[in-house]
């Protein structure tokens, strides 16, 4: 379904509760992207993410008649999301507890979840080597404030005694440091671009979840 006409959130709520169960697709569609970056962002990985903005989409349709439009919809569904994400992650801590307790005789309930393991370590590689690489694009005497007091963990004081020059220096060094980062990261990736939603992934998501839908209105 193409969103031709530009309907509120509002408007979608409204007509879905009266029956037009199909333009739930736009609602889908139109936050397909910042949910998956959310679930992203949480440590999750593609497939686990997907599962958890389905679940959302569900649960949000269950309870439209509960949604007040105190606050937006995008704000109620992202809460939503974050109540699942965290849900989630109960329920693994949870599974991992009782785990560790029959098969290693409780000697540790602090078990990390191979796949959120595994997909923050790619994640971090990843943002270092962008960051390092932005990092060393920077002016010597920015680069410097920046890698004392950010990566090191130099206070002001500390990072002028260390350079020589007055702390009002370094607060204003630090400031154009991070503004030059900035503007080298942007060079690396658009905001576009981090955790993009492909539409294969956004078709698929809006498929299984109508479906489900059908299912449950029958």
């Amino acid at each position: 379904m193409k969103e031709t006409i530009q309907y509120s959130d509002n408007d979608l709520v409204q007509k879905v509760l009266y029956g037009e169960t199909k333009l739930y697709e736009l609602i889908i569609r139109r936050y397909n992207s910042y949910l998956y970056k959310i679930g992203r962002l949480q440590h999750y990985n593609h497939e686990d993410t997907q599962d958890l903005m389905q679940d959302t989409y569900i649960d949000a349709f269950n309870g439209l008649k509960a949604f007040e439009y105190r606050s937006s919809f995008k704000t109620w569904l992202i809460k939503i999301m974050l109540h699942n994400c965290y849900r989630k992650r109960q329920k693994w801590n949870y599974q991992h507890i009782i785990s560790a307790e029959i098969n290693e005789g409780s000697k540790s309930v602090f078990i990390a979840d191979e796949r959120l393991d595994t997909n923050k370590t790619v994640m971090t590689k990843e943002l270092n080597t962008i960051m390092e690489d932005a990092i060393l694009h920077i002016p010597s005497d920015y680069r410097m404030v920046f890698t004392l007091r950010e990566v090191n963990g130099l206070n002001v004081k500390e990072t002028a005694e260390a350079l020589s020059i007055s702390e009002a220096n370094v607060k204003v060094r630090l400031n154009r440091a991070k503004a030059m980062l900035r503007k080298e990261l942007t060079k690396s990736y658009s905001a576009e671009e981090v955790f993009e939603f492909n539409l294969i992934y956004c078709d698929a998501v809006v498929d299984k979840v109508m479906n489900r839908i059908k299912e449950i209105m029958q």
